[in-house]
C-alpha cells in the first residue's frame, strides 16, 4: 500500500494545507520497504489530491485537514487520517504495523477549504 504523510522538518505537519513537504512511502507486510520525500508540488491544497491519487496514493496522513479537502481526498478514494503528529518515521512504522491511531481535524474551514487560518486550532 502506498500511503503519503504531509511532512514539515521530518515531522507530521501541523496543518495538510500548510505542508512544504510530503512523505510517500510503500508499505507491506508490517513494514516500511520504500519511502521519498517530495517537495509540495501542488501550492495549492486542492491539486494534492489528484496529484497523490494519480501516484497511487490510497491513504494520507496528517496532523489536520480542512472539510473541503476531506472531501476531495474521498472524492479520489483516498484515506485520511488525521489527528496525527510526531516524526514521520515513527508514525511510518506504526502505520505498517496497524498501530496507529486515527483522530479527528478540529479545522472548521469555509466552502473552499483553503487559504485560511484553522480558528480552532492556531
Amino acid at each position: 500500500m502506498k500511503v503519503a504523510v504531509s511532512t514539515d522538518s521530518g515531522q507530521v505537519s501541523a496543518h495538510f494545507g500548510h505542508c512544504p513537504e510530503i512523505t510517500v512511502a510503500e508499505v507491506s507486510d508490517g513494514r516500511v520497504s520504500s519511502k521519498k520525500v517530495v517537495r509540495n508540488p501542488a501550492g495549492q491544497p486542492c491539486a494534492l489530491p489528484a496529484f497523490l491519487a494519480t501516484d497511487g496514493v490510497e491513504a494520507i496522513i496528517c496532523g489536520r485537514m480542512g472539510e473541503h479537502a476531506q472531501k476531495l481526498f474521498a472524492q479520489k478514494g483516498i484515506d485520511v487520517w488525521m489527528g496525527v503528529s510526531g516524526p514521520v518515521d515513527n508514525v511510518l512504522a506504526d502505520f505498517a504495523q496497524g498501530r496507529l491511531q486515527r483522530g479527528v481535524s478540529c479545522c472548521d474551514h469555509d466552502e473552499q477549504g483553503h487559504g485560511h487560518q484553522c480558528r480552532r486550532c492556531s
